[in-house]
């Protein structure tokens, strides 16, 4: 298992991240509205507006899973915060970041993930908004582009501020 790199501005995206105000907060219609279309569309059984903070990958929003953190060392998703594009880990079983992940060796054994980051109006990517399956699968343009649009709804959520 790889551990995610930390982004070369990484004190300034936890910065911006927790200007937002919105880390531990309680749940929000608006934000599950979303992970529920998302999880409904791609035919996915979990779908996740992850927030990648200093040492956690906290979960505003979570359809399909009863958990509202994980550490950051064993995340998807700090690895997917380094690019601006849509990861996709088809198989995470044949990916060598990933095979001997927690996550993919235990609960909720993620064989498919595909996370579009969620980038601020700064300029950093914040977390993701992802998909996640136990089954592997192919995702393709079609839906990688529906998934960095709904990506960027969330973003517009988030800056919205407390609802």
């Amino acid at each position: 298992m790889q551990a995610p790199q930390l982004p070369a501005d990484e004190a300034e995206r936890i910065e911006n991240l927790r200007s937002l105000l919105i880390l531990d907060t309680p749940p929000e219609e608006r934000f599950d509205n979303l992970t529920r279309a998302a999880a409904g569309f791609f035919r996915v059984p979990i779908a996740v507006v992850s927030l990648v903070d200093s040492q956690r990958q906290w979960f505003k929003s979570i359809c399909g899973l009863d958990a509202r953190e994980t550490g950051r060392d064993i995340s998807f998703c700090g690895h997917a915060i380094l690019q601006d594009e849509v990861m996709v880990v088809e198989n995470a079983l044949d990916d060598p970041r990933f095979a001997d992940n927690p996550l993919v060796t235990g609960a909720p054994a993620i064989r498919f993930y595909a996370g579009a980051p969620l980038k601020s109006a700064q300029g950093y990517n914040l977390g993701t908004l992802c998909l996640i399956s136990s089954q592997p699968r192919t995702i393709d343009a079609l839906e990688m582009q529906m998934l960095q649009d709904l990506a960027r709804l969330v973003v517009v959520e988030l800056e919205r501020g407390a609802g």
